[in-house]
């Protein structure tokens, strides 16, 4: 578990949504997927206090919801955590509703009666999209190894060049370009001789 409560490796995804038999539906099958862990919530409120503590990868919003307006809540989520994750599920889909939507920025929609196969496609692509479910040792392999890459090509270097420089041999830097391995303290001093970059400046310049 991480410090937020949340599983590493595991998608987190809270389901907003009135029917009872519908939160109850989707966190049962998304529990049998075992790639999720699942949180559901009946009113906005509750769903505002637990992401509070722990934000979600993922929520699916219900845009019906008796006195809660879908609209309203799908503002005050991108307002308070623009970066959010957020698919909108209707039974009451139109085509002026999807445009209104998605003009604030959701990633996608899905009108009910879905499939399963409909729900699991959107939710791959969320997760390709936004590179949920990777641990932090993940994310960090995989944003210095793009930075590494990046500054080798911005020098027009190969890979033949960047070994020649750092003593490393060609498989090694590639490992560590392609986020397969993260670089040795010894390794990652040398890289960043190469490029006449200090660690500190690398390591910012990934955001991690």
């Amino acid at each position: 578990m991480s410090e937020t409560g949340a599983v590493e490796g595991l998608v987190d995804i809270a389901v907003l949504d009135d029917d009872v038999d519908f939160r109850n539906y989707i966190e049962d099958l998304l529990r049998d997927e075992g790639n999720y862990t699942v949180r559901t919530f009946a009113g906005p409120d509750d769903l505002f206090t637990s992401a509070e503590t722990r934000v979600p990868d993922i929520v699916l919003l219900d845009m019906k919801m008796g006195a809660a307006s879908g609209e309203e809540v799908l503002e005050r989520l991108l307002a308070r955590w623009p970066d959010l994750c957020i698919i909108v599920i209707t039974g009451y889909p139109s085509l002026e509703s999807m445009r209104a939507t998605f003009k604030l920025r959701v990633f996608d929609y899905l009108a009910k009666p879905f499939s399963l196969s409909q729900l699991r496609q959107t939710l791959h692509n969320a997760i390709e999209q936004f590179s949920l479910g990777r641990t932090p040792q993940d994310r960090l392999r995989e944003r210095l190894g793009h930075r590494i890459k990046l500054l080798r090509v911005e020098r027009d270097w190969s890979l033949k060049d960047l070994a020649a420089t750092t003593k490393l041999s060609v498989s090694q830097i590639s490992s560590i370009e392609r986020g397969a391995n993260l670089p040795s303290i010894e390794s990652l001093l040398a890289i960043c001789r190469a490029f006449g970059r200090r660690p500190s400046e690398i390591l910012s310049s990934i955001e991690f």
